[in-house]
């Protein structure tokens, strides 16, 4: 039982593993716009009357701050920008979906909550500057 506690009372581990989860789920999502372009989220942006050129910001929320993330440097910065990369998209892409559920009964906004919520938990529980994390 001893070891079996020691296995797993390891928070900072827990941390690392999140923080590289988050990472790595969020570079799919950057590949996929560096594959096919920022087009429609440009489109979007515009739509509300915002420059097209932030379109490029999601490569810096979806590749760039998790890149950070996974090498441990600035962490709770490349954190609070990809909570903000999350923030745009739902108010861009999904806020008609805000109350919906999904076909399972989720929420249909879960996976954003879930990248929002756990970037947030990420830059709370590190300290702030460059290789801390």
């Amino acid at each position: 039982m001893n070891a079996l506690n020691n296995l797993f009372n390891q928070p900072r581990l827990g941390v690392i593993l999140l923080r590289w989860t988050l990472a790595i789920l969020m570079i799919f999502h950057g590949w996929a716009k560096v594959m096919g372009g920022v087009g429609g989220i440009e489109g979007m942006l515009v739509g509300q009357g915002l420059p097209g050129w932030l379109a490029y910001g999601v490569y810096l929320g979806e590749l760039v701050a998790p890149l950070m993330l996974l090498a441990g440097v600035w962490v709770v910065p490349a954190a609070l920008i990809i909570a903000t990369n999350m923030a745009f998209a739902v108010g861009l892409a999904h806020m008609g979906q805000f109350l919906d559920l999904g076909a399972g009964g989720g929420w249909r906004l879960e996976l954003q909550a879930l990248f929002f919520m756990t970037a947030l938990v990420v830059a709370f529980t590190n300290k702030l500057g460059p290789n801390k994390g």
